[in-house]
């Protein structure tokens, strides 16, 4: 016996039930729709794009919340009997795989009121980095820096650490390491990191937004390490290139050795 058929049979016409599922159909329509009219503002205003983005997922759970109460106001009105069965065939439901689908529900109304990332921010989640591209009522979806989607359940943020770069805010520091021989002008190849970052189309430098350029000994070289801001976190590894280019090319004209050590990049505020 199908839940369909089990609710008509507790006396549920089937015309609630026919209304139901045009309200839910409606709530959904109406979600997607907003969405894109939303996400299209957004990428047009690229100092707002995060606040307007963070608007979605709220009138997403706004939607779905009337949907919901609308659904379930004829149930309202049910016998005492009814609203039993009913809520055992619930129990039921959960019981057979619908518990970690409350759980995200639950993760996402988290989002929405401690808002630990938002919308358009870079964020790593349980060893997963990207931008938050969605956040749904079961999963928030990253975009890594490989273009690849990845659909986080928002359940995990009661177990994993939730790291963000930018919190909210369209700047954002991105890190750039460079190595040179332990017997390079370290002196100079600071100030060679220094003037690429200051220089780049893309940095973001003010009071509230500094630079620096730190210097690290390691076994065998020295890790140069340029850190400083970029207007628009999508910017992050544009930047980050520019830098380690234009680098790397002086360095090569002044004749600073780089010792065979990976470059490393990354982005945190």
């Amino acid at each position: 016996m199908t839940v369909l058929q089990s609710l008509v049979d507790l006396g549920i016409d089937s015309e609630t039930l026919v209304g139901s599922v045009g309200v839910l159909v409606a709530a959904y329509v109406t979600a997607r729709i907003f969405g894109y009219v939303l996400s299209a503002v957004a990428e047009r205003t690229p100092r707002r794009r995060i606040s307007i983005k963070m608007l979605i997922p709220i009138l997403r759970f706004l939607i779905y919340g009337i949907a919901a109460f609308l659904v379930l106001g004829p149930l309202l009105n049910l016998s005492t009997a009814q609203l039993l069965a009913v809520s055992g065939l619930l129990g039921a439901a959960l019981g057979f795989g619908l518990k970690d689908l409350f759980a995200g529900v639950i993760g996402g109304l988290v989002l929405i009121t401690e808002r630990p990332y938002q919308v358009g921010d870079k964020v790593t989640i349980d060893g997963d980095y990207g931008e938050v591209t969605d956040i749904g009522l079961r999963a928030t979806t990253l975009t890594t820096p490989d273009d690849s989607a990845v659909r986080v359940p928002n359940a995990t943020l009661f177990t994993a650490n939730v790291s963000n770069a930018n919190d909210g805010h369209p700047e954002m520091m991105v890190v750039v390491e460079l190595a040179v021989t332990a017997s390079a002008d370290v002196d100079r190849a600071s100030a060679i990191v220094k003037e690429a970052m200051v220089t780049s189309k893309y940095v973001y430098v003010d009071d509230d937004h500094p630079f620096a350029v730190l210097v690290e000994d390691e076994s065998y070289y020295r890790m140069i390490r340029g850190k400083a801001y970029v207007a628009d976190l999508r910017d992050e590894f544009a930047f980050a290139s520019d830098v380690t280019e234009r680098s790397m090319a002086a360095f090569a004209s002044e004749g600073i050795e780089m010792p065979e050590a990976p470059v490393h990049v990354s982005g945190h505020r």
